[in-house]
């Protein structure tokens, strides 16, 4: 049987995470897999992972970015200098875990899930190995990013992008710069497709995500509010943590809407799936997203979606007036509105969220992960 490695930073909370341990539990069937992870974060990974895949730590290190930025911001400078010289440390040894492992292993194919794995992956890789980078973030329009993955993947034979916009792009850009990386297009998908989805009878509004600049939940927060002027029983759940966390809770309180905003930090799938069931539209606020898997777990479950069109992977995902609503120049009044809207029109909602439901159809995980076997089996 083959061997498939597949390397990644962290196997905690994430889309990333999510999405290899969907893909570990899959290729199981026809692989030897294993996982490296750079960092150990808790006992166990976040996300259920079949017993025959196999984990390996590449490190006891404790990633300290978040405490520098906090020392910074509270202008603790000592604590912010002590902690620089720690990360620098860090990245030294998590590089040289990060090589030694690469250039030991025997695996027929390596997947590199970070752009800085890249890098490693095809500068320390033994020559009869084949590399494939799975990239998961969209480039934004940025030259900066855009050079940075290019460069990363120079030494890999092939790159997964999440959307059809990106592989495009990516194999133009490719072929204009005389660089030899194939690609293919591969989305994300769904575990599974629930037997229930939501009643609609509640008005619940749901978010899940990693609390970072990017996802912008502040913005959520004004929304909201606006939202709350014109309603009087909806309810916000937050699920996810994050560097954001305690400035989103601080907008929660400021605008007195602590009973009317539950955030609950991290929960597992299940509890996930329950509060999806409870909620009746799926609000985001992004920036930017790649795939944005939340975005369809939402739909599986029945719920429209509102998001700012900014984010590339809710462009991708979500057609106007069919499955949900995607609001230009991040309107926050708009959005606001249209969420009251469908509140206050169920007809509608329920129409949008069966559309929502049709559309989450489509990436059911057996059609989506039988493209990963078809690029795996050629090598």
């Amino acid at each position: 049987m083959k061997k498939v490695t597949i390397i990644t930073e962290d196997l905690g909370y994430g889309g990333i995470e999510k999405s290899l341990t969907t893909l570990a539990n899959y290729l199981v069937d026809y692989y030897n897999v294993e996982i490296l992870s750079i960092y150990k974060l808790y006992e166990d990974p976040a996300f259920f992972l079949d017993k025959r895949v196999n984990i390996r730590y590449l490190t006891t290190l404790k990633p300290n970015k978040l405490d520098i930025i906090y020392n910074f911001k509270n202008l603790r400078f000592i604590s912010c200098f002590i902690n620089l010289l720690k990360y620098i440390n860090i990245k030294y040894k998590k590089n040289k875990a990060l090589i030694d492992n690469i250039s030991i292993c025997d695996s027929n194919i390596i997947i590199s899930t970070k752009r800085y794995i890249n890098t490693y992956l095809g500068k320390y890789k033994k020559d009869n190995i084949y590399t494939i980078a799975w990239e998961h973030f969209h480039h934004h329009e940025s030259n900066e990013y855009i050079k940075l993955l290019s460069n990363s993947i120079k030494h890999i034979d092939k790159l997964i992008v999440l959307s059809k916009s990106l592989k495009d792009y990516y194999t133009k850009y490719f072929k204009d710069n005389n660089i030899k990386c194939e690609v293919e297009y591969i989305s994300d998908c769904l575990d599974d497709i629930p037997n229930n989805i939501t009643n609609y009878k509640n008005n619940n509004l749901i978010a899940v995500g990693n609390m970072t600049i990017e996802k912008c939940f502040t913005d959520l927060i004004e929304v909201y509010k606006l939202v709350d002027l014109d309603t009087n029983d909806t309810y916000l759940n937050l699920i996810g943590d994050g560097i954001e966390k305690n400035k989103v809770f601080k907008k929660v309180v400021d605008n007195n809407l602590s009973r009317k905003v539950r955030m609950y930090g991290y929960l597992s799938q299940d509890k996930i799936n329950n509060l999806y069931k409870e909620s009746c539209i799926f609000c985001m606020t992004s920036h930017t997203e790649g795939f944005g898997i939340t975005l369809i777990e939402a739909m599986s479950y029945g719920l429209p979606v509102v998001a700012f069109s900014s984010a590339e992977g809710a462009r991708e995902l979500i057609k106007d007036n069919y499955n949900g609503y995607l609001i230009k120049n991040r309107n926050e009044h708009e959005m606001a509105d249209k969420i009251v809207y469908l509140l206050n029109n169920k007809k509608e909602l329920k129409r949008l969220g069966n559309n929502a439901y049709k559309t989450a159809l489509n990436y059911k995980k057996e059609n989506i992960l039988n493209n990963w076997l078809s690029v795996l089996k050629m090598k």
